[in-house]
């Protein structure tokens, strides 16, 4: 059983990354919509501002008590965070809280934590709204994936990018789950569950970052091309690996290798979107959001290499 102070640990730097992933996802729902369907932009907003909401409050309990390796990592914020965040909002006119970021840029870590009933139970309940609030938001996104692939609805997003942010929002809530009901994960087995699905996640990204530049991109299309065909490689790795028919270091050497490399590749982009260096439909938002994803990822197969 997770002890208290994991307990505690976990969950604030499960929500210090997932939280900010699910308020932007809500903001690139928002923003892809025809004005047509300004009622569901409406609604992503609402959740946008929900998960702003949630976010803060983790910032405040979060402060001397998370880990150090979660804000070492570049997951929670990167250097390009607030820049994005304030081009972002200056191109698309929705307002994004950048003072939560700024908040973050503010906060400090503990390896040590003395036992603290009050903030245990105030974890438990920021993870009971948390739940509640995730749930909500994987019963909107799938009910826009139906319509949009039964051609009711028209958006600007990809219908592939609909299910990865759903399929993310699935895994957020498992995790809060597993937290809540303070299991302890065999750190093998939660290795290939986490390569598996954070490797199909990059290859993804990759995929997406092809379809999203210009077409007079090519050197960083057939870049983002090679990382989506080595992704798909990997994701494969890893589910053979379940089946136990290649070896585990295998799979995670591989993955972290490819995922350092994807993430350099990742963060120059978004230094070129800021800049003005590349074209692209890309937002500068999305640019630091997958930056941080591959950041996250990093940060548990160096764990998992342990």
């Amino acid at each position: 059983m997770l002890s208290a102070t994991e307990f505690i640990k976990q969950s604030l730097g499960l929500h210090l990354f997932f939280a900010r992933i699910m308020k932007e996802h809500s903001f690139f729902l928002e923003a892809g919509f025809t004005p047509k369907n300004s009622n569901l932009a409406q609604q992503a907003d609402s959740f946008k501002m929900q998960f702003d909401e949630l976010l803060a409050e983790t910032v405040t309990l979060s402060n001397g008590i998370v880990s150090p390796d979660v804000l070492r990592s570049g997951e929670v914020i990167t250097p390009y965070t607030l820049n994005a965040e304030l081009a972002t909002q200056y191109f698309s006119g929705v307002n994004i809280q950048t003072n939560i970021t700024q908040a973050e840029a503010g906060l400090t870590g503990s390896e040590l934590m003395p036992p603290h009933p009050m903030l245990e139970q105030r974890v438990f309940m920021l993870n009971t709204k948390a739940m509640g609030l995730i749930s909500a938001l994987i019963q909107f996104k799938n009910l826009l994936l139906s319509n949009i692939l039964s051609c009711r609805i028209f958006t600007f997003n990809y219908p592939l990018l609909i299910d990865h942010i759903l399929r993310e929002a699935k895994f957020y809530l498992g995790m809060v789950q597993m937290l809540q009901n303070r299991e302890e994960t065999d750190l093998k087995r939660q290795a290939l569950e986490q390569e598996a699905f954070w490797n199909r996640i990059m290859a993804e990204h990759a995929k997406f970052i092809r379809g999203l530049l210009d077409p007079t991109e090519n050197d960083l299309i057939q870049t983002a091309n090679n990382f989506g065909n080595e992704f798909d490689k990997l994701t494969a790795e890893a589910k053979a690996a379940m089946d136990t028919t290649i070896p585990v270091d295998k799979v995670t050497n591989d993955s972290f290798k490819s995922t350092q490399e994807i993430r350099e590749f990742k963060s120059q982009g978004t230094q070129g979107l800021l800049t003005c260096e590349i074209k692209s439909i890309i937002i500068p938002l999305l640019g630091d959001h997958v930056l941080r994803e591959a950041n996250h990822y990093l940060r548990l197969l160096k764990k998992y290499q342990r």
